[in-house]
């Protein structure tokens, strides 16, 4: 079975996007597809999951922030839409529904969720999903463009002293920008900070230093998944193909790294994957091959080739 075939003998959320993004189907067969998400597989057993309070567990009384139930809606949310869950299903929209109605910020003035907390790389997801899912977060947006730095990137350590951006900061707020940018058309004002943005990565060749040129950290250069907060090179790269970002010879070392990944029969491994996200079976073992890698990497060498015509 080829990569491909593999993908399509999936899950509904990777078997819409491999029609989409890869086998050229028509776009009426994979919306069907898409409209299973909500109702097979992995997408309805993380609905099935939350309760009548809109969370999807965790411990009110541990102080550990990636035990809250602030966190696990973040994190299921963020899934929900990395599956491509239709955001008008009726599915979608109750479980959205209970988490504006009901779910505050513990450790922040109480804030309702799409309102977002204090740190870019939490609020930049917030941005994303509450875009997503229809709801405004503008109040978000408007905070994370008064927050980019001086390099172009964002920090959540900023207010105890850092003065350039993080790589996992900014992929975040990047996210988010780009998701609001696609569901609202934006502002001058936020393209404009999203392309600084942009450039903060770019101009590092996606996993360098400016300073230097080495390599920042090896664990940008491992695909994982699901991310979190945490940058690398794949990330980084599904961005610039969402975005429609052109061919920029800064992007082709990284590019490389990718296709370098692939394993014989082609498909990409499951690498670094951090423990404090999803509990979500979706067959996703370290050092075996990943689904969700190998359609985000065969989508972006396709975009590669494609942009570089």
């Amino acid at each position: 079975m080829n990569a491909l075939d593999w993908l399509l003998d999936s899950d509904p959320a990777i078997r819409w996007q491999a029609m989409r993004d890869l086998s050229d189907a028509p776009a009426e067969a994979a919306a069907t597809e898409r409209a299973k998400v909500a109702t097979h597989g992995w997408g309805a057993e993380l609905l099935a999951r939350q309760a009548p309070d809109g969370r999807w567990g965790g411990d009110p009384a541990n102080e550990e922030w990636t035990s809250s139930p602030e966190w696990s809606c973040l994190v299921t949310l963020a899934q929900l839409r990395e599956m491509g869950l239709d955001p008008q299903s009726t599915e979608a929209r109750r479980a959205v529904a209970l988490v504006r109605e009901q779910v505050t910020w513990k450790w922040w003035d109480k804030n309702p969720f799409f309102v977002g907390e204090v740190e870019p790389c939490i609020n930049g997801r917030v941005a994303a999903i509450g875009a997503y899912f229809a709801q405004d977060s503008q109040r978000v947006v408007d905070r994370l463009l008064g927050e980019q730095m001086a390099d172009g990137g964002w920090n959540c350590e900023q207010e105890n002293g850092a003065t350039v951006g993080s790589f996992h900061s900014t992929i975040n707020v990047l996210e988010g920008l780009l998701e609001h940018e696609l569901a609202t058309g934006g502002t001058d004002e936020g393209k404009a900070a999203r392309l600084r943005g942009q450039e903060y990565l770019m101009s590092r060749r996606l996993f360098r230093r400016l300073s230097t040129g080495e390599v920042v950290d090896p664990a940008f250069t491992q695909f994982s998944y699901p991310w979190g907060y945490h940058y690398d090179v794949l990330r980084g790269l599904d961005y610039l193909r969402v975005a429609g970002a052109a061919s920029d010879e800064r992007a082709v070392e990284a590019v490389d790294l990718v296709e370098q990944k692939r394993a014989e029969d082609g498909r990409w491994m499951l690498e670094n994957p951090h423990p404090d996200q999803l509990d979500l079976d979706m067959g996703e073992e370290e050092g075996k091959p990943s689904r969700w890698n190998t359609l985000r990497a065969m989508r972006v060498l396709r975009w590669s080739d494609q942009a570089s015509r």
